[in-house]
């Protein structure tokens, strides 16, 4: 199984079965200048956090031109009905659903979302992807919350990636905190150096991941982690 990283939030999950893609933010993405145009995306499934539009990005060209699978929260799924794409599958905080190519289930976050038109777009997500023995963690734009314990008790998770810009989402140091709840064996920064708004010292995110006895991989735009 290998991660690819786009930049900001944007990441593609290659099961070997499947090609999920979670928070198409391509197009006015800085980071992905000379790393990918979102025509060059097919993904079998688009997974959507939130309705922020730097998180929605692409979806509905990615989505109209590959017939991806959208998974989103429910108001979302209705949004991308209406606007002419009927392959979704609606979800809402806590429901978990099978697939052919693995399981997902919804968390909570802690944060706002509304589609870039002002729509309103349900509560924020993060994601519990399990495939083959592999668990990934996508926590979506949050703060840390006490329930990330629970995350952590419930589920052996591989590769956590978290926000660490601050302004919107939780900052390097709370990110430590949500570490220790999630006990991960590797944590991904995301949500980061897009905008002047959440410019973070990554050096220093990894020091205090190193300090606090934690894995932690810096990716650059266009990486790509085998799981």
């Amino acid at each position: 199984m290998q991660l690819t990283y786009y930049g900001h939030a944007a990441f593609q999950i290659d099961t070997g079965r499947a090609k999920i893609l979670f928070d198409p933010f391509i197009s006015g993405n800085p980071h992905t200048a000379d790393v990918v145009t979102a025509d060059e995306l097919s993904p079998d499934v688009i997974v959507l956090t939130h309705a922020h539009g730097d998180h929605w990005g692409d979806t509905m060209d990615i989505a109209r031109r590959s017939g991806a699978l959208v998974v989103a929260n429910i108001e979302i799924t209705n949004y991308v009905q209406a606007n002419g794409h009927d392959h979704v599958h609606p979800m809402n905080t806590g429901g978990a659903s099978n697939f052919e190519w693995g399981r997902l289930k919804q968390t909570y976050a802690c944060h706002s979302s509304s589609f870039p038109d002002g729509t309103y777009g349900g509560n924020p997500n993060g994601y519990l992807l399990e495939v083959a023995n592999r668990c990934v963690y996508a926590a979506g734009d949050t703060c840390p919350f006490a329930e990330m314990a629970w995350i952590g008790e419930d589920h052996a998770i591989d590769v956590a990636l978290l926000p660490i810009g601050d302004c919107f989402t939780m900052g390097p140091e709370d990110s430590i905190r949500a570490a220790r709840m999630l006990r991960p064996a590797l944590v991904v920064p995301v949500h980061y150096n897009t905008f002047p708004a959440i410019t973070a010292d990554i050096g220093k995110w990894k020091a205090l991941m190193d300090e606090a006895g934690f894995a932690a991989r810096i990716l650059s735009p266009g990486d790509v982690l085998t799981m």
